[in-house]
């Protein structure tokens, strides 16, 4: 009964999601983000992308999934807002000091799951072929595959 959103710095299509792009665009996904899943990467622009105000434009009780990256999540704003009832509940994965110290409240608050954060694993029947197009790619002088981005810091 969801109907997924997606939101990204660039245009994309995805099948069956809805999308919107650019930094002008965020807060309107935000608004109407039952659950948020951050799947960004670490980078100057993305660094406590979720702060106390973004935190307040998803609809009171909104869940946060955090499986991305820590520096992600301004985390004094999240506890605030799971404490004021803003965010419903947290699944966080990763966070900003890691191991997260024994102390950290995130530990003990009702509201938040801890999952082990473990990195997928690089399966050679999946990983052979791109690498081995992108190296008939290379050879051909044709763009490679999934490049990085150096600018962009992905």
């Amino acid at each position: 009964g969801f109907r997924p959103l997606g939101w990204s710095r660039r245009p994309r299509s995805v099948p069956g999601v809805e999308t919107e792009a650019g930094a002008g665009r965020l807060d309107a996904v935000l608004a109407r983000a039952e659950i948020l899943v951050t799947l960004l990467p670490a980078t100057p622009g993305t660094e406590s992308l979720l702060d106390a105000a973004r935190l307040a434009r998803l609809p009171r009780g909104a869940a946060l999934i955090n499986p991305g990256r820590g520096s992600l999540v301004d985390e004094a704003a999240l506890l605030a807002a799971l404490d004021s009832g803003q965010i419903g509940h947290a699944t966080l994965d990763v966070f900003r000091q890691e191991p997260l110290p024994a102390a950290h409240p995130f530990w003990r608050h009702p509201r938040v799951t801890i999952t082990p954060h473990v990195a997928a694993a690089t399966r050679p029947a999946t990983a052979a072929p791109v690498v081995a197009e992108n190296l008939r790619r290379a050879e051909a002088g044709e763009p490679l595959l999934h490049p990085v981005d150096r600018a962009a810091g992905y």
